[in-house]
């Protein structure tokens, strides 16, 4: 009788122990996930980034080109909690001096007319940082959940940092750097801070489909038209093809640039990018006139195989209309990228030019965008037919309504 009594007891005291041990389980089990019961999983936080802050742990390497500030904004941020699982395009533009306004116009027409998620990377300097995140933060919460953006600090080799700084317009010389600095990323879409996208940039960003396995760029001409052509009548330095390339607008498989050895007139040997651009500078810079834009001509010069060219509707620049249309593309399908260099977006030179940028700047995210932008624009060029680009008025417009037809619909889905 004695052994069943003990057996019992055992039994009883393994028991209790037993309940304890599950009940404790239970109740921190409770407790992480905040006593209300299973909320699913919880994703651990990631230190160093939160909204607006100065990210300062990033690569330690002492090469110049990871010692940059970058700061930067997630997409679960931005959009109220929306995860992208499809692969960004990415974006990446500089902006320097007095760029923000027409940077942030650019921002608006890449964001307004894409289709899939955008990465921006926005080089400015730093001045200009707090402007540009507190006008990208202002933006609706259905504009902001279309993109990403991180900007970065103006990075130069440190040794050479103020020559090239100064090599063109403010800062443009930092597009041949991009390789080295967004090191982990694939492939950019570059523009110049100038550049309105009329089409969306999905249509740009499918040219890397058509990269044969030798290209690993993509520019439009600098010219179709040789006998106004700017290279061959007055460069004192190699140049891509006829007529040159402009870089306003650079498509680039940087995977491919950083493995890349470029043939070259400095030495019998291939060079890396990153070996290439600094001797290239002190060969060329008393025969440069448009800075990073002519040592692209000349790296692509002796190695045409590498680049695509796209038609110039993808880079249209006053270039193409002020002495008459000679872009065979736009007149025929119409202008899908913008291109305002020479400040014609902010003075009374090309009006037509001016037209499409303030149209776009003054534009209010969520209104009606046939009678709030097609139709004021549309009434606005007819006042500028006296130049010739204001002349190819239908141009501007053709592709732009394409693009507008689709924006109160993705204004209306990702309310």
């Amino acid at each position: 009788m004695r052994r069943y009594i003990r057996a019992l007891m055992l039994c009883t005291v393994f028991a209790v122990f037993s309940g304890v041990y599950v009940y404790s389980k239970l109740f921190y089990s409770d407790l992480s996930l905040g006593g209300n019961g299973p909320r699913g999983f919880i994703p651990p936080r990631v230190p160093g980034i939160r909204r607006g802050a100065v990210d300062k742990t990033g690569p330690q390497s002492p090469h110049w080109y990871n010692r940059y500030i970058m700061r930067q904004r997630g997409q679960v941020e931005a959009g109220g909690g929306s995860v992208q699982s499809e692969a960004p395009m990415h974006l990446a533009v500089v902006a320097c001096g007095e760029r923000l306004e027409e940077t942030l116009t650019m921002i608006k027409s890449a964001v307004l007319f894409s289709i899939k998620h955008l990465q921006l990377h926005i080089f400015a300097e730093d001045q200009l940082h707090t402007s540009f995140m507190e006008a990208l933060q202002s933006w609706p919460g259905f504009i902001r959940s279309r993109f990403n953006y991180t900007v970065y600090s103006i990075s130069f080799p440190s040794e050479n940092a103020a020559e090239w700084k100064k090599l063109f317009k403010p800062c443009a010389s930092q597009r041949l750097f991009l390789p080295l600095i967004l090191k982990d990323i694939d492939s950019v879409v570059y523009v110049d801070s100038d550049i309105l996208f009329l089409q969306p940039v999905d249509r740009l960003w499918a040219f890397l489909t058509r990269f044969n396995s030798s290209q690993l760029a993509a520019m439009a001409p600098e010219h179709e038209e040789p006998r106004i052509a700017w290279y061959n009548r007055f460069a004192r330095h190699p140049y891509y093809g006829k007529t040159g390339i402009n870089s306003g607008v650079m498509l680039m498989n940087m995977t491919r640039m950083r493995s890349m050895f470029f043939k070259n007139d400095m030495t019998s040997v291939g060079l890396r990018w990153e070996e290439l651009l600094m001797p290239l500078l002190q060969k060329y810079k008393l025969n440069i006139t448009w800075g990073d834009q002519d040592l692209l001509n000349i790296i692509f010069h002796h190695n045409p195989e590498c680049l695509l060219e796209f038609p110039c509707m993808w880079n249209y620049r006053p270039d193409h209309c002020i002495y008459g249309s000679n872009c065979a593309s736009a007149e025929e399908d119409g202008i899908n990228i913008l291109h305002g260099n020479r400040g014609v977006y902010h003075d009374h030179k090309q009006p037509a030019f001016r037209a499409v940028y303030e149209a776009i700047r003054k534009y209010p995210f969520g209104a009606d965008p046939v009678t709030s932008l097609l139709d004021p624009l549309e009434e606005q060029l007819l006042t500028t037919t006296h130049t010739y680009c204001g002349k190819s008025h239908p141009l501007l417009t053709k592709r732009l309504a394409h693009s507008l037809a689709n924006i109160n619909r993705k204004s209306s889905a990702g309310r």
